[in-house]
């Protein structure tokens, strides 16, 4: 029996009850007389229930519903990098108004003409991934056309060198044209070629990161903190100053002006690799506290499936997610709108899965052209009150690589990035160890296991210190709380506004971290040959916190020459 024309059956804020339809889970249906795009949650019978991703004011029972036959998917092709986009990945720049009416919108310019250069000949023998030709989306990025997943097979036609729209066909394999533009579904990872150990780091810039828990390319990382603690201030940074050759930052669910922000201070920011805006080789994706909740839901998909795409060509990309607690906030109110028995703080019952299934799609892999090339995942946590016990930071937890956890007392005190050395952690540690005894510095994994018994041994003496006062305490203890205090002021603290200490090379974050260990070495020497504790307090250690600012951001030699500088002063006093 042939069904009726699907219809809305009832409106419930963005979720809308459909019947008379066939269609299939998740699949993209456009609802009303405005085609408002949505999606398909639940079914029961002929009846469907349809998250829908724009306003649903003025929507009312009868309106009719449309099939698309496809699942949620984004156009991906060149012109993304640079453009600020929503969560479903429909472009906002230039946009005004136009999304306030729903609809599915556009995302590359399709009368753009590009200049494709092949890489292929006529006769090759080619596999999903491998790298068809290449046109310059930037200066900084060239967008590499690839075959696309599942597509193998003799190359049939290439087309010569010369200039092509996204939707003009560029090879023919094995019958069947390849385009410069491919739609794919958010929801489904895309397929890899082979994967690879995350052994190599990110460097990220920032020194207490780099330094003490250090992250490699193709992990993940979260930054649980509460408001005020920093956590869009430090992901800025990282994203500025990351080593990383695009950028894909997600602001989910965050307040506009702080996205305007982003955007404002990407387009003015010199990439030191080309000179030109940093915002050449990023891709925003703002979907902001205003926006319709469920493409907020939607959003964290749309940004890791661009990131899969430029790892894809062979780029090593860096995810940034702003905030998944919004978006868990968003699946939250997805599953009480559809009577969802709630678990935990009325969040799904799915969530864990959610999450695991959202860090898992990052990842180093080899493509079919011999690059290695990775996805790194970082999402914020803002936990309500600040508990770190609730359910998006107590799961975050078992699924990513490294903590990043921020500290409110940290940054009240101006302590800035206000990292805890206490509560944050790094499961790669080891492996990026490796890695430098293979690069020739063998001595990292030690200099990095010193300052983490400094600032535990440092902590625990200032404890003791509040409450019998610091002249009581033997004078190697005394030493041991001034070392590690300048252990924190010099190495740990970090300036984002110092145009010599926004970002920090590897060579001077090992340069400052030999230096305070040096003088720590010192000190207890000096303690040891029974030189007054006083006496040693009373040289002025203040050049090794200058040094951050006074040096360049890669100038090791010069941070060598404070130290030396340093341990002759200490050396007059023995």
């Amino acid at each position: 029996m042939a069904l009726s024309a699907p219809v809305v059956r009832r409106v419930n804020g963005p979720v809308v009850e459909v019947e008379g339809t066939d269609a299939g889970m998740l699949e993209l249906v456009e609802v009303g007389a405005e085609r408002l795009p949505g999606e398909v949650i639940a079914l029961d019978g002929a009846a469907a229930t349809v998250q829908v991703y724009a306003y649903t004011g003025g929507l009312r029972p009868g309106d009719p519903v449309a099939r698309t036959g496809h699942p949620l998917r984004a156009e991906l092709g060149p012109g993304l990098l640079g453009g600020v986009f929503d969560g479903l990945l429909r472009r906002l720049s230039g946009a005004g108004e136009l999304l306030l009416d729903g609809g599915l919108g556009t995302t590359l310019d399709h009368e753009r003409r590009w200049r494709f250069t092949p890489a292929v000949s006529t006769g090759d023998v080619v596999e999903a991934g491998a790298v068809l030709g290449e046109v310059p989306e930037t200066v900084a990025i060239a967008f590499r056309v690839t075959v696309p997943p599942g597509l193998r097979g003799a190359v049939e036609w290439v087309a010569a060198s010369g200039e092509v729209t996204v939707d003009e066909p560029v090879a023919r394999i094995a019958g069947t044209e390849v385009t410069l533009a491919h739609r794919w579904p958010v929801r489904l990872p895309r397929p890899v070629h082979e994967r690879l150990r995350a052994d190599v780091p990110l460097h990220t810039g920032q020194r207490v990161l780099d330094v003490l828990f250090p992250i490699a390319r193709g992990s993940s990382a979260a930054v649980p903190g509460g408001f005020g603690t920093g956590k869009t201030v430090l992901l800025q940074q990282i994203a500025k100053w990351c080593d990383a050759d695009v950028i894909v930052y997600v602001g989910c669910g965050e307040r506009g002006n702080e996205m305007a922000d982003v955007l404002e201070e990407m387009a003015c920011l010199d990439d030191p690799r080309t000179g030109r805006a940093l915002l050449d080789r990023t891709v925003l994706v703002a979907n902001t506290s205003n926006m319709p909740v469920l493409a907020r839901e939607a959003s964290i998909y749309t940004g890791v499936t661009v990131a899969e795409l430029y790892r894809d060509m062979g780029y090593d990309v860096v995810l940034i997610a702003d905030s998944t607690s919004r978006w868990a906030e968003a699946l939250r109110e997805v599953s009480s709108r559809t009577g969802e028995l709630p678990a935990e703080e009325g969040y799904p019952a799915g969530l864990a899965s959610a999450l695991a299934a959202f860090y898992e799609r990052s990842g180093r892999v080899r493509t079919p052209s011999g690059a290695d090339a990775s996805v790194t995942i970082l999402g914020a946590v803002s936990p309500a009150g600040g508990d770190m016990t609730e359910p998006v930071s107590a799961h975050t937890r078992r699924f990513v690589r490294c903590i990043w956890s921020l500290d409110a007392e940290l940054a009240y005190a101006r302590h800035y990035p206000a990292v805890s050395w206490r509560d944050s952690s790094s499961r790669d540690a080891e492996q990026i160890a490796e890695w430098h005894v293979a690069s020739q510095d063998p001595g990292w994994s030690a200099l990095r296991d010193r300052a983490m018994r400094l600032l535990a041994d440092a902590d625990h003496l200032e404890s003791v210190a509040q409450l019998v006062g610091a002249t009581s305490l033997p004078d190697s203890e005394r030493v041991t709380l001034l070392t590690g205090r300048l252990l924190r002021e010099a190495v740990l603290q970090q300036s984002s506004l110092s145009p010599n200490d926004a970002a920090c090379a590897p060579a001077k974050q090992r340069a400052l971290l030999a230096l305070v260990l040096a003088v720590h070495d010192a000190c207890l020497s000096l303690a040891g040959r029974a030189v007054a504790a006083s006496s040693i307090e009373a040289v002025d250690l203040s050049a090794a916190t200058r040094a951050r600012d006074e040096t360049g951001p890669d100038d090791a030699a010069g941070v060598d020459a404070v130290r030396d500088r340093l341990l002759g002063a200490l050396g007059r006093l023995g």
